[in-house]
């Protein structure tokens, strides 16, 4: 009976709450604020390089030009991102999709089972209707045309 008493009377005798021992240092210490600074330096650098690598190329007379005779041979616009843009076709460029698929479409020879029909996510392809030029661009799933393909770069070639 003797031991019970005992064991109550230590548990009386601890103390509800702990203090904690200041000599250790808190969670934050020096080290880890300059380690923690270093990083976020490192991710904003290498976000910022990467961002000014791959992005958008946009050539300023394709932008002020309102219809495509004004767009030189040879201009190229768009992403220069080949991994998301694999895909790749020429032909003359015209307006109208099909079926709802596509707001433009490119004329190629072999008939109009050749066309590929056009979105684009990137490049505004309306500069470039009645011109030969070449595309790449994603292929995209389509229910009534045989080639769908949002385009993410155009190559004037004629």
């Amino acid at each position: 009976m003797e031991e019970k008493s005992t064991e109550k009377n230590d548990i009386d005798k601890k103390p509800i709450m702990n203090s904690f021992d200041e000599s250790k240092g808190s969670f934050l210490n020096p080290k880890l604020l300059v380690a923690l600074v270093v990083v976020v330096v490192f991710g904003i650098g290498t976000g910022y390089f990467f961002a000014k690598r791959s992005g958008v190329i946009n050539v300023a007379s394709v932008e002020n030009s309102k219809n495509s005779s004004n767009v030189p041979k040879g201009t190229i616009v768009g992403s220069s991102d080949t991994k998301t843009f694999k895909d790749d076709a020429e032909g003359t460029l015209e307006e109208g999709g099909s079926k709802g698929e596509g707001q433009f479409h490119l004329v190629r020879p072999g008939g109009e089972s050749q066309n590929v029909y056009l979105t684009s996510s990137v490049v505004d392809l309306s500069k470039f209707v009645k011109r030969k030029v070449k595309v790449w661009g994603e292929t995209q799933k389509a229910q009534y045309v045989g080639w769908l393909m949002d385009v993410g770069r155009v190559e004037v070639l004629n």
